[in-house]
Formats: C-alpha cells, sequence, structure tokens
C-alpha cells in the first residue's frame, strides 16, 4: 500500500507530493523524546537517520577521534607512508600531481602544508582541463619523473595506467577514491577506498580525506620514531572543504571531518581561506551552504576557465598578499564562470526538453559548450529533471562531458561499464558524479545505453521527486533553540539532508524582492508570525501564487534556519514548497 500523502497534499505547486513519516517512525519519534526529553522535531529527524535513544547523545556530538578509522585498513596505505615518508627524510623531489577540481586542490594543499610544516617543498602539477584533460597524462608524467623522484597523485589515477607506466625512474603513489577497475595501474601504492577489493566501509570518503587518513599515518610513525608531526586537527578546514564540495555522503567519519572543519574554519586561521571568504562576502560562521555555493565554486573557478592551479595556490599559501590577489583573481573567474555556464544551460535545457525528460536519462551536447561549465550544466539538469543528466561540449568530433546522478543510482558504474564496452574513449567516476570522452558520432549509441544501464537501477521511475517531510510545525515552535537543536544533528548535505517541515493552513504577506525573490511573512491565526524567502520564487510557480495571496491560505514547507541582519537574528523558512490549503 502507498504511503498517503502529508496534509493531503498530491500535488503542490510546484507538482510534488508531500511524504511525512511513516506512522511506525513517528512512534519512534515519540518514544525516543520520552526516553531523551529531546523535542520531538528532532527526534523525529534523528528516527529518519536511524539514530536509537541509546546513541542519541553521541551522534548529537560526534567525536572524530571515536569515528575515525584505522588508516591501515585501506590497502596499500602502509606502503604508500612508507614511500612518502622516506621521500621526506631523504630530501627527496616530490611531485603532487592533483585534480583541477576541489578535492583536488583541497588534497595537493594538505600535502603542500604538511610537507612545509617539515621544511620539505614540493612540486605542484595540475593538468589543464581544455588541453591535458582530467588525471596524469603520459607527456607530464614523464617530465615529472625526469626532474622528481616521488609523484603523488591525488584525486586521480586509479585508471591512468599508460601515464603512470610512463613515470619511469620515479615511484608513484595513488590516493584516490574515483572507481578502480579489475587491474589497477603499475603504482607503488594505489590507495583507495574504491578499488574493487575494498569492501566498501570508507567508500563515502573524497580524495582528502584519504590523503588525510594517510597524513594520520604519517604522523603516527613520526611519533614512534620520536618526531612531531604538523597539526593535523588545523587542517580539517581543508577536509571539509573538499568533503562538501565534492558532494560525498555527510555520513559517519564524513559528518565528524565536516563538523570539526567548520570550526576550524570558523578561527580564519588558513590565509588563502580567510582571504576566499572576504571576497565571497561571508559575514557570518562558515556553513556546509557556504563551503558549497559560496567558498567552493570560486576555489573551483581556476580548473574550470581559468589557470588550473589557482585554487590549490590559494589554499596552501602563506602569503597574505599572495592570497588576497589569488582570492580576487577566483572571485572574478567566477563571475565569468557563471556568464558561460548560462548561455550553455539555457542550450542545454532546451536540447533536453526536446528530446524528452522523462526517460531514465537527460543528456544534450553542443558545439563548443565549455568543458568547464558543462558539470555543472549537468547538476542544474539532474535537479530540473530529478534524472541522471550528461552534458556534453563538442569540439573537433570530440566530445567531453559530465554527468550527474541521483540519489541511489551509481552513475560512476554505469559509465565505467559503456566505457568497457568501447562506446567510449574513456569515462569514470563515482556514484554521484563522472566524467567521459566521447567520438561525436558514438553519442546516441553511448547515452541510449547507458540510459538502459541506469533504467535498471530505477532512474527515471517517476516524475518530480516527492517532498519528503520531518513533520508538521506551528510558527510559535519555530523558535532560536530549536534550530540550534537542530543544527547539533547536522552537518547537512549529501546523503544527509537538512530536515524540512511543513506549516498547516497559514496566512501569507509576501513582497518581490528583486527580479525573482520572495520574500514573506505567515501566521496561524494563534499569534506568532514567521519570515521566509523563497529564492528563484518567480522562477517557477511558487512566486505568483504566493505574491498576491487575497484571502487564500497555504501549507508551506521548507528548512528552517537563523537569519543575522543588522546585529539581529531571527529563524527564519527558507520557503521550498506550497499547495493550497
Amino acid at each position: 500500500m502507498s504511503q498517503r500523502s502529508f496534509l493531503n497534499v498530491e500535488a503542490s505547486l510546484t507538482g510534488r507530493r508531500w511524504l511525512g513519516p511513516a506512522p511506525e517512525a513517528a512512534r519512534l519519534a515519540e518514544a525516543m523524546m520520552q526516553a531523551t526529553r529531546l523535542p520531538l522535531a528532532l527526534c523525529a529527524v534523528l528516527v529518519q537517520r536511524g539514530i536509537s535513544p541509546q546513541d542519541a547523545a553521541s551522534y548529537l556530538a560526534p567525536a572524530l577521534r571515536d569515528l575515525l578509522p584505522d588508516p591501515l585498513s585501506l590497502r596499500d596505505m602502509g606502503p604508500a607512508t612508507d614511500r612518502f615518508l622516506l621521500a621526506v627524510r631523504r630530501k627527496e623531489r616530490i611531485a603532487i600531481f592533483a585534480d583541477y577540481d576541489v578535492d583536488g586542490g583541497s588534497s595537493a594543499a594538505l600535502l603542500l602544508v604538511w610537507l612545509r610544516a617539515m621544511g620539505h617543498a614540493a612540486t605542484l602539477y595540475i593538468p589543464d582541463r581544455i588541453d591535458e584533460g582530467y588525471g596524469p597524462n603520459v607527456p607530464a608524467m614523464q617530465a615529472l619523473a625526469a626532474a622528481h623522484d616521488l609523484i603523488v597523485c591525488v584525486d586521480c589515477g586509479t585508471l591512468s595506467h599508460e601515464p603512470i607506466a610512463a613515470a619511469a625512474g620515479a615511484d608513484v603513489i595513488v590516493l584516490d577514491h574515483h572507481l578502480g577497475g579489475e587491474v589497477l595501474p603499475p603504482a607503488l601504492a594505489v590507495v583507495n577506498p574504491n578499488r574493487q577489493d575494498e569492501d566498501g566501509a570508507l567508500a563515502h570518503l573524497c580524495a582528502a580525506s584519504v590523503v588525510f587518513l594517510m597524513l594520520v599515518e604519517a604522523n603516527r610513525r613520526l611519533r614512534q620514531d620520536g618526531v612531531q608531526g604538523p597539526d593535523l586537527m588545523a587542517m580539517l578546514d581543508l577536509v571539509a572543504l573538499a568533503t562538501v564540495a565534492d558532494v560525498a555522503p555527510l555520513v559517519g567519519v564524513n559528518r565528524a571531518f565536516v563538523r570539526q572543519g567548520l570550526r576550524v574554519m570558523a578561527r580564519r586561521d588558513r590565509v588563502g581561506l580567510r582571504a576566499l571568504a572576504d571576497v565571497a562576502r561571508m559575514d557570518q560562521a562558515p556553513t556546509p551552504y557556504a563551503l558549497g555555493f559560496l567558498l567552493g565554486p570560486r576555489v573551483n573557478a581556476g580548473g574550470r576557465i581559468g589557470q588550473a592551479d589557482l585554487g590549490a595556490r590559494l589554499l596552501a599559501t602563506q602569503n597574505e598578499a599572495e592570497a588576497a590577489a589569488l582570492a580576487e583573481r577566483l572571485d572574478q573567474l567566477n563571475t565569468e564562470r557563471r556568464e558561460i555556464e548560462a548561455a550553455v544551460r539555457a542550450a542545454a535545457l532546451a536540447q533536453a526538453e526536446a528530446r524528452g525528460t522523462d526517460g531514465p536519462l537527460v543528456w544534450a551536447a553542443g558545439e563548443g559548450w565549455h568543458p568547464g561549465v558543462v558539470g555543472i550544466v549537468a547538476a542544474r539538469l539532474k535537479e530540473a529533471t530529478n534524472r541522471p543528466a550528461v552534458v556534453i561540449g563538442l569540439e573537433n568530433g570530440i566530445g567531453k562531458g559530465s554527468a550527474r546522478s541521483v540519489s541511489g543510482v551509481d552513475l560512476g558504474a554505469a559509465v565505467q561499464r559503456v566505457a568497457a564496452e568501447g562506446l567510449l574513449l574513456k569515462g569514470g567516476g563515482h556514484k554521484m558524479a563522472a566524467g567521459l570522452t566521447i567520438e561525436e558520432a558514438q553519442i546516441p549509441t553511448a547515452m541510449a545505453r547507458l540510459g538502459e544501464l541506469l533504467a535498471r537501477q530505477g532512474a527515471g521511475a517517476g516524475g518530480p521527486a516527492d517532498l519528503h517531510l520531518d513533520g508538521l510545525l506551528a510558527p510559535a515552535g519555530a523558535t532560536m533553540d530549536l534550530v540550534e537543536q537542530l543544527e547539533s544533528a547536522g552537518p547537512y548535505g549529501a546523503s544527509s539532508p537538512a530536515p524540512r517541515f511543513a506549516f498547516a493552513s497559514v496566512a501569507v504577506q509576501a513582497r518581490r524582492i528583486g527580479e525573482s525573490h520572495l520574500r514573506l511573512t505567515f501566521g496561524d491565526g494563534m499569534g506568532a508570525k514567521l519570515d521566509a524567502v523563497a529564492f528563484g520564487a518567480f522562477d517557477g510557480p511558487l512566486g505568483p501564487a504566493l505574491e498576491n495571496p487575497g484571502h487564500q491560505r497555504f501549507h508551506l514547507a521548507g528548512k528552517l534556519e537563523l537569519n543575522t541582519y543588522g546585529g539581529r537574528t531571527k529563524v527564519q523558512l527558507r520557503l521550498e514548497d506550497a499547495a493550497f490549503a
């Protein structure tokens, strides 16, 4: 029997069905409230995450020391750490080959900062997205091997058999998290929780977390020799940034990494992140939203449309003037990236809609689309259609594309399968994101095959995503204390969405702000009123319906947050959906 819709909302203003907690979950939340004396709304959130009353206290205060895995539980971690420390002790020449995204830049910065604290410099190499593409390539690896004793590949390298074989004369270590193939490249060590011979227990780690675990093991071995290693806790801001920006699931140790990393970032000790926060006009303590939507895109901008190493250099620098200049340049590039993205997004969405968006996969391909924005546009297509999406930029008969997935659909494995079948020149990634290179003539066949594989996983089974709600609140119950308690169940992000609540049958007063946003106040007639904001409301049906409500009452749904303005902090609802009451 299908679950009954919440507040009887079968089709909201955005066309979604509202689903609340199942009856059994509601009973468990009541029981937890009685056992723990925590608010019912918080108990509902904990129950949704499978937390028992006995584990509630430890979940709300996650300790990194309790959740940190043994680095040696990952295959090849011992040999990788041994070789890395040997290079440090011998003062060998070390090169770091990193991917050009936030995870790659953060991974590289972790190593650069750690090595600098040990009095050791290293060469940073990040390939150009357009000229070299993703991951190690033969000419770069040959050149690095000729001038270095050790090459550490971070956030890349797991599928780079030929380039790693070309690094004659140097040892190569791979610290990665992308899905591995049946055969590993000829590196000295490949540390990757997504190797096929791993058990998957740490598959949620991003590359920066893998690098951090190697440094944890390195520090442990240094202690055994009576040497004090660099302060790793102070580096968790970089791990947090990479985890959120790479959309890694905020579960297990990732949750502790991000939570502790946000505290470190709030101290504003890292010169580069401080400069970046200032150009992004961050005037509040950092949050996962800030990492994912303010800092992350700016760090990424260099790799997308500018100089590939700008982000890593910013994250690693100790020089105030250099940090300010790099942050300013990245901010400018991010503005340019948004303009390029807007044009590609409009064309891709029109093409996808013309092709049809009710199948298991939506895709678009266009001549001259900048390869630096196709991933962002794929994410926008995915969000608009609730389907896995692929966007491909074409040049001289070759397409370079990025893909983004929806929850529960392993896109990386499907792309790798299509590549193994010869329909792609190359392709790989992880569950939620992948990249591919393809001959233009093969695109329709390859996309049909990819769609077929994704359909087997359940992609495309529904229309607009159901809106899952954690419960019902009255405006008077949405207090600052409740919001702060809900935050203790965070941080929220991938695989751990922020709780959403509904407010039933409220009267609305609204006004338009700017071109497309809406600010409103609502109440249930019992005295208390609550503010809300709906960004982009006039890009869809919410703005027109709520702007002039007359005497119509609405059910509202969204996420609670604290809004600080003019020195005052108030609770507001980040409105996501509404329905006629």
